[in-house]
């Protein structure tokens, strides 16, 4: 009875503010609503509900919708995930502030003839699996929507679809309606461990369905939705009235007026109210009554009251409304958590003095413990590898690696860390999948790996470094790919490991000295179908050892020398055509004179004595025979 303790409270406070004692929360809360498959906003009528489209959020396919159900959004499309994008698919919502939401997901089906009329899928929120869908969901009103109160800590919400083999999963909208912080506290369970999934809420007596905004309720309340129970033989006769209720609308759940304004007594034809549904076996159950005394026969203390038993178990004795409220015409909720093992709850109220019992409306959430997450730097580590490796969209890797734990990442294993409060990666076995890219260096954000086999892909690239520091990996297959390098002396440093394989790679140079005693530890290592390897017994001996500094150096002088032959070259060859140019254009220059000398030798016969070239030239043409 701890929110009827709260609501008195809340009752007493806020008397002075108004007939209906409503609350004035300050701003209106955060509201998020997308239109699954929507290219464009859209609005829905009668209340013009605005839809966001829905881009940037997931993958996945848009196809037109076919609603199921007469409570859904009357939208138009939806988005469906097929196998092929892998078993996981999510909706990754950014920028929500922290907080408490209600959160709710509508199903549909997909209009088209070849696909499944009916995909069965699990549902989870921020890594906590709240729902599986069942045969026969699209043929029930309360199973067509799964609705859930969770708390958002970082700013951003995740919600997952799991495929279980039947069909692609197929989502209609997704809303995100921010509630009071303690809305719906009942007792030392609750808080940010737990998730609260709506499991039944009904109103009693009006006979119609409605939305919270359908009785103007506040938006602090979420959008609540109520199937209406109608009075029958079973159930008693219903009773309505339009008088004022209050202590309604208050902090910090919100219930609106009209919600007390209708409800179910019992006859004497049928006593007893009683209310039977089906729930999940093996799991608490948080139960919450609500009361008003609307009856104008009753009208003092003692003139009705009841008991309330929960699958045979009074939960509730001698229930006085107004003995509890004041007076008629004030709201009562009365709460209490019990735990299941059956597949069947049911509530009974029965009139222990006076009239018969009443009630107004009922609400069965399901309390799930919410799944700790997986470690950030981790989950960082993961996305890198994934990008790196290239890896097939059928394996999907998307949400948390680790939970829910109902459906892990292909390929992950994971192990909790008590120490962190955190999901951690021990094992990566993606042998044989086909990857085709390269190992990063960020693969050592991974520091709890055990266990690594990347074996028989199309890696390619140097084994990286950065795998020496990751302390308690045990097992190492690399074999089978296209990696080449050499082998780091940082593996050296893996004092546990006792599983090496790098077979069958393009691996090259000695084998670190450190490696080649793992037999001496009772290891196995396999290096064998690497053409380039050598240092150690049953491979090829080494020529002459250089360090790692050695090799830079004399790779570094190597790239001087060339590039100063280089430069050389090209001085020589610049000086070469310069004296080219000169000598073409003195050529030109001189070509007349040229001419004529040339012409005067033929007829002059040069003296060959060694005197002074003035004497010859004269001497000569004193000799002249003409």
């Amino acid at each position: 009875m701890g929110l009827f303790e709260l609501q008195l409270r809340e009752g007493q406070v806020l008397e002075g503010l108004g007939e209906s004692g409503a609350a004035q929360h300050e701003g209106e809360p955060y509201e998020m609503r997308i239109s699954c498959g929507a290219a464009e906003d859209v609005t829905t009528k009668p209340t013009n509900t605005l839809w966001k489209k829905d881009f940037g959020y997931t993958g996945g396919k848009q196809a037109n919708a076919t609603i199921p159900s007469f409570i859904e959004p009357q939208l138009k499309t939806l988005r469906y995930f097929p196998l092929s994008d892998g078993p996981e698919n999510c909706y990754d919502i950014k920028d929500i502030p922290r907080g408490h939401y209600e959160v709710r997901l509508f199903f549909a089906l997909i209009a088209d003839p070849n696909f499944d009329n009916e995909p069965m899928f699990d549902i989870s929120i921020e890594g906590t699996q709240i729902h599986s869908l069942k045969s026969g969901w699209s043929n029930n009103d309360e199973q067509s929507f799964v609705e859930a109160l969770v708390f958002v800590t970082n700013a951003s919400f995740t919600t997952c679809f799991h495929s279980t083999g039947h069909g692609d999963p197929s989502i209609l909208s997704i809303e995100i309606l921010q509630v009071d912080d303690t809305a719906y506290y009942f007792g030392p369970l609750w808080g940010k461990g737990t998730v609260l999934r709506t499991a039944k809420r009904l109103t009693c007596g009006t006979g119609k369905p409605a939305f919270d905004e359908d009785y103007g309720g506040s938006h602090w309340g979420g959008d609540r939705f109520w199937l209406a129970i109608s009075s029958n033989s079973d159930s008693g006769q219903s009773i309505p009235t339009e008088h004022s209720i209050s202590m309604t609308s208050i902090s910090p759940n919100f219930y609106p007026e009209k919600l007390y304004q209708s409800a179910i007594v019992g006859s004497d034809l049928q006593p007893d109210l009683s209310f039977e549904m089906e729930v999940e076996p093996n799991q608490n159950y948080s139960v919450w009554l609500h009361f008003s005394e609307i009856d104008p026969r009753i009208a003092g203390e003692g003139e009705r009251t009841f008991d309330i038993s929960i699958n045979g178990d009074i939960a509730f004795e001698n229930i006085d409304i107004i003995g509890m409220t004041g007076g008629s015409y004030a709201a009562l909720v009365l709460n209490t958590t019990v735990q299941v093992s059956g597949k069947v709850l049911t509530i009974v109220l029965r009139g222990t003095n006076g009239s018969h019992a009443i009630i107004n409306a009922i609400e069965v959430f399901e309390v799930i413990s919410a799944e700790s997450k997986t470690s950030a730097d981790e989950v960082s580590g993961l996305q890198i590898l994934k990008s790196s490796l290239g890896l097939p969209r059928r394996l999907g890797w998307n949400g948390d690696p680790c939970v829910p734990q109902q459906h892990p990442w292909s390929g992950v294993d994971c192990q909790f860390d008590s120490k962190s409060g955190n999901w951690v990666i021990d094992g990566l076995g993606l042998d044989n999948q086909g990857l085709k890219g390269f190992l990063p260096n960020d693969i050592a954000k991974l520091q709890h790996l055990q266990s690594i086999n990347f074996s028989e892909n199309d890696l390619h690239g140097p084994i990286p470094s950065s795998l020496g520091t990751i302390a308690g990996l045990q097992t190492l297959d690399l074999s089978y790919n296209q990696l080449n390098g050499s082998i780091p002396e940082s593996l050296g440093q893996l004092t546990l490991l006792q599983i090496l394989n790098l077979n069958g790679n393009l691996l090259s140079g000695r084998v670190p000295a450190s490696l080649g005693g793992l037999p001496l530890h009772r290891a196995s290592f396999n290096f064998t179908g690497n053409a380039g390897l050598c240092g150690i017994p049953g491979l090829p001996s080494c020529g002459p050892h250089l360090s790692v500094a050695a090799k830079i150096g004399i790779a570094f002088g190597a790239s001087f020398v060339f590039l100063l032959a280089v430069v050389a070259a090209l001085i020589w060859w610049k000086r070469r055509e310069n004296i080219l140019r000169a000598q073409r254009i003195a050529a030109a220059r001189e070509a007349p004179y040229a001419k004529a000398r040339t012409h005067f030798a033929r007829d002059v016969q040069m003296t060959k004595h060694h005197r002074p070239h003035d004497q010859a030239r004269s001497h000569t043409l004193i000799m002249d025979p003409t």
